[in-house]
């Protein structure tokens, strides 16, 4: 290796380039627009890059919000509401779902300060993106604060599944690139993954 930090380096390297490295590390990570809605019908949309599979059953999915340390709108709707969608970033949505990340009020919706449009369905409150080929209701399970940093810890259960057509494989498997689903380096650079193949069920 050419290049090396130690830990006293990262402590005394500038904020801003510190930070850029440390979220870059994990390499590739989803993208994902979080839906959440109040008691008084103010919705909220959120870029997340932290979402992760729990367990298959019961299905459950989980992602890390920051600290609430200040209001933080998609948290608070989800402890009030008790549910929220998950919703896939495509290469035609990314530049709008990135700017969802912008300190609106809470009386400004992001779906409508960054021209996405909330789609609703029958089975939760939380609104759907509805240029996302990819849905997923979620009804809240658990939430933790993690001493670490106080990072909030939020795990849901899926309790309804929207795909746009042809997206799934008869055996289940989701057609992700055909559908052009962007994934996310460090803070702000978007990528458009490539099928490498799938490859069989390793056995020793």
């Amino acid at each position: 290796m050419n290049t090396s930090f130690d830990r006293g380096q990262l402590d005394g390297m500038d904020k801003s380039r510190r930070t850029n490295l440390i979220n870059s590390l994990s390499g590739y990570k989803s993208a994902n627009l979080l839906g959440s809605v109040n008691a008084m019908q103010q919705t909220n949309l959120a870029l997340m890059s932290s979402v992760f599979h729990v367990g298959a059953n019961p299905p459950l999915m989980g992602c890390l919000l920051r600290p609430h340390t200040v209001p933080r709108h998609s948290l608070e709707n989800i402890v009030e509401m008790k549910c929220f969608t998950l919703n896939s970033v495509t290469k035609s949505i990314y530049k709008r779902a990135h700017q969802t990340s912008a300190r609106y009020s809470r009386d400004q919706s992001e779906f409508e300060a960054v021209g996405l449009t909330p789609e609703y369905s029958n089975t939760l409150c939380a609104p759907y993106v509805s240029q996302s080929p990819v849905q997923i209701g979620l009804s809240l399970v658990d939430t933790q604060v993690l001493t670490v940093n106080e990072t909030v810890l939020v795990i849901g259960e899926i309790k309804e599944i929207r795909l746009a057509d042809n997206m799934m494989s008869s055996d289940g498997h989701l057609k992700l690139n055909e559908a052009e689903l962007v994934t996310l380096s460090g803070l702000d650079e978007y990528h458009l993954p490539e099928s490498l193949g799938r490859l069989p069920y390793p056995k020793p």
